[in-house]
């Protein structure tokens, strides 16, 4: 059996930067424990990157989120210290809106049978990577560990864990 952990976003703006939440923040440990343990077991990891470009108050996703976060080459770009070391040798995805039709390819191509999801923001980016994968790749075991995600808010983090649990991803 050919097992994925994709870890989402864990970025600094996310974390305790521009964006960040006392959620995002408790979460680290239980990431870093999970990225681990992938590790010791020989499984694939993916680290995904939200990134945007300068002229992010210009899209619509910035017309919308007037916050500029995750800008390419800024310290809130990047992974956050607990996880760059763990990153190394690991396949980086940098995505340029929510979820990633990029990283549905690469797993396809990989054959997983088991793919895990972690990172922030359950209601935003692990939602929309972990039904785009579901939707290509039907008969993957899709799983989300609500442990290691945090939402926009813990409201948000858990109606998005509902919404995922009922396309039948299955949520640890």
């Amino acid at each position: 059996m050919k097992e994925l952990l994709v870890v989402v976003d864990m970025q600094i703006d996310f974390i305790d930067g521009r964006l960040g939440t006392k959620e995002a923040q408790d979460i680290v440990e239980n990431v870093v424990s999970k990225v681990k343990s992938a590790k010791e077991c020989g499984k694939d990891i993916i680290f995904t990157m939200d990134t945007h470009r300068e002229n992010y108050l210009e899209t619509q996703e910035g017309k919308k989120l007037p916050v500029p976060h995750c800008i390419k080459g800024s310290k809130g770009w990047e992974i956050i210290p607990e996880l760059q070391n763990l990153a190394e040798n690991c396949m980086i995805l940098e995505k340029f809106s929510f979820g990633s039709v990029q990283l549905a390819h690469l797993v396809a191509r990989g054959q997983y049978d088991k793919i895990e999801l972690v990172g922030v923001c359950t209601d935003i980016c692990v939602i929309s990577n972990a039904l785009i994968l579901k939707s290509s790749l039907p008969e993957a075991e899709i799983s989300v560990d609500a442990k290691c995600c945090a939402g926009v808010s813990p409201e948000s983090h858990k109606n998005a864990l509902e919404a995922m649990k009922m396309c039948q991803i299955e949520i640890l």
